[in-house]
C-alpha cells in the first residue's frame, strides 16, 4: 500500500488538533485590582511581580495593566499560573508611562502595595506577597499615597561608625556613636553620616550633590610609633555623584568628594557597583568599588612629613593611590516603622600606602550600624 505524504501530514495535523481540544488545560488564576482612592486625572498602572529579586527595585514585572482615571472599575490580570505574587499600583501623574523615582530610586509618584503593606525602605516581597492557586479569582484593593507626604519623611534613632587602624603598633578601633537621624524628601536624603541632594534625573541616570563625614585616620596616642605626628581628625567631605542603572538590577556609581574643612586639602573619587537582593525580610546589597585618594589626602593620612621624621620613621610621601574595597549592606524592616541598617566593608591598601613607615597592615575594616524609627 502506498501512502501519499500530503495525506499523511494532513491526518497527523488533524489528530494533533483533536488531541489539543480534548486535552484539558491547566486551570489559571485571575487577579482583579481595585483602587480605594482613584485619582481624577492621569493613568493608574497595576504592576505584578513574582520574584523578590525584581520586586526589590520594581523591575521586570510579569504583568502590567492600566486603569482609567476617575473610575472605580477594577483592572483584570488573567491567566496567571500557580505562584506567589506581589503587586504595586502607581499613579502616572505626568503621563510618561513609567514610575518616576528620585536620585536614590525612591518613587516620586503616589503608589500602594498589596496586603495594605507600606514600605519603610526597599519594598519587601515577603510583606506584600500573596499566593494564587488553580482557577482561583482573587481581588486586591490598594490605596494610593505619596512616599514623601507634604514635608518628607523624618526618622530618629541611634547609630555607630567603626573603623580599624592600619598603623604600626596600633590595635586601636575607632568607634563613634552618632544620632541616626534620617530624612527622605523629593530631592534631599539624609541617613546618619551621609546626605545627598538630587539635582537631575534622566530615566536610568541621576546626578546629585553629596556630603559625608570621613572618620579621622588616627590620633598620635594610638601607638608609640605615631607620637609626634599630630592627630588626623575627621572631616566633612562634599562633592558630586552620578548613579546609573544597568541590566539585571546592577547600579553603577561614580563620585568625587573633597575635604570641605581643608584639613587634608585633598579628596576621594569612587567608582562602584552594587546590587540588591532579598532573602525573606532581609534586603542585602553587596558592593565592590575602586577608590582614588588624591596625593594630598593620601599624604595626610599615610605620609610622614619631613618635619615629623625621626630615627626609624623616615619622611615618606606616597602620592595619590588607588584602593579597592568590598562590602555588604543589610536592611531589615521591622514592625512599627522601625528599621535596622548594618553596613560593613574591607578596603585593601596598595603598596604606595603599605610601604609607608607608619603602616603595618594592608586591609582596613569599617562599618556602620543604626536602628531608626520613621515618625
Amino acid at each position: 500500500m502506498t501512502h501519499n505524504p500530503t495525506t499523511l501530514c494532513r491526518l497527523l495535523a488533524a489528530l494533533g488538533a483533536i488531541m489539543a481540544v480534548c486535552t484539558p488545560r491547566a486551570a489559571a488564576a485571575e487577579l482583579n485590582v481595585g483602587i480605594d482612592n482613584p485619582p481624577a486625572t492621569g493613568t493608574v498602572f497595576a504592576v505584578l511581580f513574582n520574584s523578590a529579586d525584581t520586586f526589590v527595585d520594581l523591575r521586570n514585572p510579569v504583568a502590567v495593566v492600566s486603569l482609567p482615571p476617575g473610575s472605580n472599575a477594577t483592572a483584570r490580570i488573567p491567566d496567571l499560573p500557580d505562584g506567589t505574587y506581589a503587586l504595586v499600583v502607581y499613579h502616572d501623574q505626568n503621563g510618561n508611562g513609567r514610575l518616576d523615582k528620585n536620585f536614590i530610586g525612591i518613587p516620586r509618584e503616589p503608589l500602594g502595595f498589596s496586603n495594605r503593606y507600606w514600605a519603610q525602605g526597599p519594598p519587601s516581597f515577603s510583606r506584600a506577597s500573596f499566593p494564587l492557586h488553580g482557577a482561583e479569582t482573587q481581588s486586591v484593593d490598594v490605596a494610593l499615597q505619596s512616599v514623601f507626604g507634604k514635608r518628607g519623611l523624618l526618622g530618629v534613632g541611634v547609630g555607630v561608625i567603626a573603623q580599624t587602624s592600619a598603623y604600626r603598633d596600633s590595635d586601636h578601633v575607632t568607634v563613634l556613636p552618632i544620632p541616626a537621624i534620617s530624612y527622605i524628601g523629593d530631592h534631599l536624603q539624609i541617613l546618619g553620616p551621609r546626605a545627598q541632594y538630587g539635582l537631575l534625573r534622566r530615566r536610568e541616570a541621576a546626578l546629585a550633590m553629596t556630603a559625608s563625614y570621613r572618620l579621622g585616620a588616627y590620633r598620635e596616642d594610638d601607638s608609640d610609633y605615631l607620637q609626634g605626628m599630630g592627630d588626623r581628625d575627621g572631616t566633612l567631605m562634599g562633592g558630586l555623584a552620578v548613579q546609573a542603572k544597568a541590566p539585571a538590577g546592577i547600579k553603577i556609581g561614580l563620585a568625587y568628594e573633597n575635604d570641605l574643612l581643608d584639613r587634608s586639602g585633598g579628596g576621594r573619587g569612587r567608582l562602584g557597583i552594587d546590587r540588591s537582593v532579598q532573602r525573606g525580610l532581609l534586603t542585602l546589597s553587596p558592593r565592590i568599588a575602586l577608590n582614588w585618594l588624591t596625593a594630598d589626602l593620601a599624604d595626610y593620612e599615610y605620609g610622614v612629613p619631613v618635619d615629623r621624621a625621626r630615627d626609624g620613621r623616615p619622611a615618606y610621601e606616597p602620592g595619590d593611590a588607588i584602593t579597592a574595597d568590598v562590602g555588604l549592606s543589610v536592611f531589615v524592616e521591622l514592625r512599627g516603622n522601625w528599621r535596622v541598617i548594618v553596613s560593613g566593608g574591607a578596603e585593601r591598601l596598595p603598596e604606595a600606602l603599605t610601604d609607608s613607615p607608619i603602616v603595618d597592615t594592608s586591609v582596613v575594616y569599617s562599618g556602620f550600624a543604626a536602628i531608626n524609627r520613621q515618625l
